[in-house]
């Protein structure tokens, strides 16, 4: 049951506290019984997922396509090879075949509103200008080659194909290869061949976890390497992710998901408890956390909860993350609302007030933000068009979400005039001697005596 506190129970802090930390926390802990028979199983002996994914990908570093199907077999129980690890492109037709009008059409929907949305925050070149014999600039290019991480743990998730693969669409890059986990028989979800499908994308490989991370940071003998992943996953994606940054770039870390939803006396009930449930289902460490000027709400957001979690399909992960990691937060004032949520940092930020407009000013930290009591956060997730990729466990004070901005990169330009050097030479050349690096000095000397 959703636990409710006053803003000035320190309670509630400790309480705020434990949500950003569950991350870290879990990455160093062997699980549950399940978890720690697994890796047993898989390394002789009981390891929380900080040391499997580090072992995983030191493995797939050394020994490449062995580790790969070594581990697809061990951890996901499927017998890959170097011909079967990719999906064929008759495979990925079929299976756009296969999929009704409706959920294509859809597709075809988010796709457009991503592209269109995605146009419009690539950064522009900056032409070459300036005063007196200086000029500068900038330009960008994309990277040539891009990897796209797609969950299919309990759910397939097409959706994160279209939120990852658009945006390096229009910044340009030329490759993109798409890596999701294959089901107990090999297969590929068809959905999300179909969204591959929809976009012209046909280098898809049947792998995930860890393993997939590694393959595409320092590439195998069946998978070349990437200059970027992209994508969101489960704890082990994530923490494999931050094992192989700087062999690679990547997008941001991914965590389990987060609502955080601020809430006036003028919210439906109903409303708020539906849209932290939306994301309580995704994953046991998922948070839903209310904060609100209104006592009364919250009580009744909690009791809709209660009503509305026996109706959903995904009832007992929903369950399991109201009751660990949920919270409700009633505040003096809307100003004390904001506070709370910039403390926390959420993926995703609801203001179901009266006037969301009057709280943008206040909200620092965010991944994204939906406001009014028509915009769930559901709608960001499949067709608004902004990348549904956001910072987790707090990494909105410091990560934006995934754009076509994050696939290119800023090479800048500099040109100077004879005279402009022979005028400024001078500073550069004392600069240089202050740091005793005589070679830059020379390399301007040599110019202001020609």
């Amino acid at each position: 049951m959703l636990e409710i506190f006053e803003r000035s129970d320190p309670r509630a802090d400790a309480r705020i506290e434990r949500l950003k930390g569950r991350f870290e926390e879990m990455a160093r802990s062997p699980g549950g019984p399940a978890a720690r028979k697994k890796t047993a199983a898989t390394f002789g002996e009981e390891l929380p997922p900080l040391e499997v994914v580090r072992r995983i990908v030191s493995d797939l570093r050394e020994t490449g396509d062995k580790a790969l199907f070594d581990y697809a077999l061990k951890l996901d129980g499927v017998a890959l090879s170097a011909e079967s690890v990719r999906v064929s492109e008759e495979e990925i037709a079929s299976a756009a075949r296969s999929v009704d009008d409706d959920l294509m059409e859809a597709i075809r929907a988010a796709a457009e509103n991503i592209r269109s949305y995605q146009a419009r925050v690539l950064p522009a070149d900056l032409v070459l200008e300036g005063d007196g014999g200086l000029e500068t600039g900038a330009r960008y290019t994309p990277v040539e080659r891009a990897g796209v991480l797609v969950p299919a743990g309990s759910v397939p998730l097409p959706s994160s194909l279209l939120m990852c693969a658009v945006p390096a669409q229009v910044a340009g890059v030329k490759e993109i290869a798409v890596a999701t986990p294959p089901g107990p028989d090999g297969s590929v979800d068809a959905t999300t061949l179909a969204a591959a499908a929809a976009i012209g994308l046909t280098e898809v490989y049947r792998v995930g976890g860890a393993q997939a991370v590694a393959a595409l940071a320092y590439g195998t003998e069946s998978v070349p390497k990437v200059d970027k992943i992209a994508g969101p996953g489960s704890i082990f994606v994530t923490l494999a992710k931050r094992e192989v940054y700087g062999a690679v770039d990547i997008d941001l870390f991914a965590g389990p998901s987060e609502i955080l939803v601020i809430a006036d006396e003028t919210a439906d009930p109903g409303l708020v408890a539906a849209d932290m449930l939306s994301q309580a289902e995704h994953d046991p460490l998922a948070s839903a956390v209310l904060v609100t000027t209104s006592g009364d709400l919250a009580a009744k957001v909690r009791e809709e909860i209660e009503k509305q979690l026996g109706g959903l399909e995904r009832r007992e992960i929903a369950r399991h993350s109201v009751d660990e990691y949920g919270l409700g937060v009633v505040c003096a004032s809307l100003d004390e609302c904001c506070e709370v949520a910039n403390s926390i940092a959420p993926e995703h930020l609801e203001l179901m007030v009266a006037e969301p407009e009057a709280l943008l000013p206040l909200i620092r930290h965010a991944g994204a933000i939906f406001m009014g009591d028509s915009t769930p956060e559901a709608v960001g997730d499949y067709l608004a068009g902004p990348s549904h990729t956001l910072p987790t466990g707090g990494t909105a004070r410091f990560f934006s979400g995934l754009s076509a901005a994050d696939f290119v990169k800023r090479t800048s330009l500099v040109r100077a005039s004879a005279k402009w050097l022979s005028a400024e030479g001078p500073k550069i050349v004392r600069l240089a001697a202050a740091e005793e690096l005589d070679a830059h000095a020379v390399s301007v000397r040599r110019r202001l005596a020609r």
